[in-house]
């Protein structure tokens, strides 16, 4: 048997409105987690190819591909459903939270008259029975007793005319309480069926996910057991004979600097010494030069690079430092409007706070960077610095 809604989100207080919070806070949970399942599938991205794979990973990755497209269509068709469902809750939830605001302030306004009305007719009763005393006394002038008579008639009528504003409130608090049942009623049959809908399609679409991910794991596996047979085919030494073969730089090591005395080189120290010793670094650089262009070059993604070894130098010659390739920064943005955060992956931002922009979701939701703390905010809420 189906629970509905209606027949269980109820209060024994008169001005609480327990269940129908319960049943907001039970959808916002639901909106999240549809959040939650299109972040699943927009997880299940491709790898970027490579220009010199294998036949078989190119198949793999066309193979990805299909797969990509199918995910993004699941991801569109969750966030129609989401804006579909929100709009309808949001016609609701105004309604609700007029004809709440309205029952409470006529409960009160009723609370008020009531008050009233008991009071005058305390006041009137007393006012009556000072008059019936004050006639009983001998001493009583006959001036006296009707000024105490038409005191008491004027606190009467103030009595009964607090009585009719009294009975007045209590006929609209009733009328109130009915529309806001009704409302109530329709507005549970309406979530019932929100939530009927949420998690039919958060079933079919995790089902047909798993199909699609089950599909794509038999299709991987054929064309990695291709590549499995070629690998068979590898040959460490044949590779490593086509690496040496193909950048080798010199088959001997440097000459070693040998001692030369001072005073036996006095006459042809110009010649012999300094014009030798520049010119052996000039042929070394240029050397150096030569095999960093021819290694530049021949570089392939299939052979391994050869890494300088620290600390290593070539007697007093100095090594050449590598020269780093700048990094990127992401670009920075500036927030435009407040925005607080409803969520713990959500980040709280102020006008004119400035934020680092680290991925733009199709979604809207960008996720962003401020004092270390990363989260999402509305991409429209931001502008380029």
């Amino acid at each position: 048997m189906t629970l509905q809604f209606k027949n269980a989100f109820w209060a024994e207080d008169f001005i609480s409105n327990i269940g129908y919070e319960t049943i907001i806070q039970r959808l916002t949970d639901g909106r999240r987690t549809c959040k939650d399942m299109e972040e699943l599938l927009k997880m299940s991205t491709l790898r970027k190819s490579f220009d010199e794979m294998k036949t078989q990973i190119e198949n793999t990755g066309n193979l990805h591909i299909q797969l990509s497209g199918l995910l993004k269509e699941e991801v569109k068709r969750m966030e129609q459903f989401r804006e579909r469902q929100k709009e309808q809750r949001k016609k609701f939830e105004i309604i609700m939270e007029k004809v709440q605001k309205t029952k409470v302030n006529l409960y009160k306004k009723t609370l008020d008259s009531k008050k009233s009305y008991e009071q005058r007719c305390r006041e009137a009763d007393e006012a009556e029975q000072l008059a019936e005393k004050m006639g009983n006394i001998p001493t009583t002038t006959p001036k006296q007793t009707e000024k105490m008579n038409n005191k008491a008639k004027q606190s009467r009528e103030a009595a009964e005319e607090a009585e009719k504003q009294y009975m007045s409130n209590t006929e609209q608090l009733d009328k109130s309480r009915q529309e806001w049942e009704s409302t109530h009623i329709n507005a549970c049959e309406m979530f019932q069926q929100q939530e009927e809908d949420r998690i039919s399609i958060l079933r079919n679409a995790l089902w047909v996910h798993c199909n699609h991910l089950s599909m794509q794991s038999v299709k991987d596996d054929e064309c990695y057991e291709d590549v499995r047979k070629t690998l068979e085919d590898c040959d460490i030494i044949i590779d490593n004979n086509y690496f040496v073969e193909l950048k080798e730089t010199g088959s001997a090591p440097p000459a070693p600097i040998e001692y030369e005395n001072y005073y036996k080189k006095a006459s042809t120290a110009d010649k012999n010494g300094s014009a030798g010793f520049v010119g052996g670094v000039m042929k070394r650089f240029s050397n150096l030069l030569q095999a960093t262009q021819c290694g530049g070059s021949k570089i392939s993604i299939n052979e391994p690079v050869a890494q300088p070894t620290a600390g290593t130098s070539d007697g007093v010659y100095a090594s050449i430092p590598a020269i780093l390739a700048p990094q990127l920064s992401s670009g920075e943005y500036k927030v435009i409007y407040d925005y607080a955060a409803q969520g713990t992956d959500e980040l709280s931002v102020s006008s004119g706070d400035v934020v680092v922009v680290i991925d733009q979701g199709e979604d809207g939701w960008w996720t962003v960077q401020r004092n270390g703390v990363t989260g999402l905010v509305p991409g429209s809420y931001l502008a380029k610095q």
